[in-house]
């Protein structure tokens, strides 16, 4: 080898002597951290405790709104419309005056049947007054006994003359009371069908308006028949209660159950069940269809938020935290309800379940508690 070659061959060493001298530090650390044992993996999650407490036996239904009372008014005479004497779709109370109708026809009638009951009672009280004479007049043997019966018969033709007399009047008037048309409750009346002038007949199809009964009301629904013994035994204790929500408003009226329909159907196998709710300040109207929540009764259990439980081929299960460390716990759900799950088996409560952060999980992973998000 020349001695050119050798200056370059000593050259090269000595850049690679000088370069591991300048980087021997973090050729070091690497060694120290490679020889050193890696930290246990500790996820953050959310957690919530397992509670026992009381939990609500409930059904969830879509129920109808219908009306306790529903009328709608009609005519009993051929006649015409005088007046109307309320607003289209207003509220009306019991007995309030809805319509006037034309009247002057019986008006005249009836004075003719008084004109004719006044007649009729003279007359009697002339066939007493001869009645009463023949009476005198036949102790003294001044006239016959055939006077005296005739008087009599007389007196009791006019008496029946008198009693048919009144009942025509009676009748006449009845007539009357039919020209004013009443609210026969109270409740929300519908658009009048009619108005002033309008003739109108007892054989019209369309009535004149509609009122419904507002407060109370009923909402019916029908409930599977495996309830219905528990159902049964909570009407008999006047425990039930019953929720119904307007769908997308919520609002909601409560109540309780009224009657249960006296035959499952057995097509479906439901049964008819029919709440009364007071609806005060009817926010139930007739034929909305509402979601009903019907509570039969209440239990004490096991809950959980139904997000702690995760499902896996083997059955349901949650992820329990104890000294730190999430374990698989499989329980049995035997309901949900409002976001909670009730377990029939597998927790005790007060048990600290995972709610989030499941998926980085498996048995054994060490974990460490997080706030809860925000609107969780």
């Amino acid at each position: 080898m020349n001695k050119r070659n050798r200056i370059v061959v000593a050259a090269l060493l000595g850049i690679v002597v000088v370069g591991s001298y300048l980087t021997r530090s973090s050729w070091l650390a690497a060694s120290v951290n490679a020889q050193a044992p890696q930290r246990a993996r500790v996820v953050a999650v959310e957690l919530a405790r397992a509670e026992r407490r009381q939990v609500p036996i409930d059904v969830d239904a879509i129920g109808m709104v219908t009306p306790i009372s529903s009328v709608a008014l009609k005519s009993r005479l051929e006649t015409t419309i005088v007046a109307v004497h309320f607003q289209d779709g207003a509220r009306v109370e019991e007995g309030q005056l809805l319509f006037t109708l034309d009247s002057r026809q019986l008006d005249a009638q009836i004075e003719q049947a008084e004109g004719n009951l006044a007649r009729d009672r003279a007359q009697l009280a002339g066939a007493d007054r001869d009645l009463k004479r023949y009476g005198e007049l036949i102790g003294k043997g001044a006239t016959t006994q055939v006077n005296l019966d005739n008087a009599k018969t007389q007196s009791d033709i006019l008496k029946g003359t008198i009693q048919a007399d009144q009942s025509a009047l009676d009748n006449l008037q009845v007539q009357k009371s039919f020209t004013t048309i009443r609210a026969p409750f109270a409740g929300r009346i519908s658009a009048a069908n009619v108005k002033i002038g309008n003739f109108v007949r007892p054989a019209d199809t369309v009535p004149l308006a509609t009122i419904n009964q507002m407060a109370p009301v009923y909402v019916s629904f029908a409930v599977p028949q495996r309830v219905l013994a528990d159902l049964r035994d909570a009407i008999a204790a006047d425990t039930t209660k019953l929720i119904a929500t307007i769908p997308g408003s919520g609002r909601s009226e409560t109540g309780k159950v009224a009657m249960v329909e006296n035959a499952v159907d057995s097509t479906t196998g439901m049964v008819t069940v029919r709440g009364i709710m007071d609806n005060g300040n009817e926010t139930l109207w007739p034929g909305t269809l509402v979601t009903t929540k019907l509570i039969v009764r209440s239990e004490t259990a096991v809950v959980v938020p139904t997000v702690a439980v995760q499902r896996s081929q083997t059955g349901n299960f949650v992820f329990v935290v104890k000294d730190g460390t999430a374990h698989v716990q499989p329980v049995k759900v035997d309901r949900t309800s409002q976001g909670l799950s009730v377990i029939a088996e597998g927790l005790r409560g007060g048990e600290e379940v995972v709610t989030d952060g499941q998926l980085l999980l498996s048995d054994g992973t060490k974990v460490e508690a997080r706030a809860r998000k925000a609107g969780a």
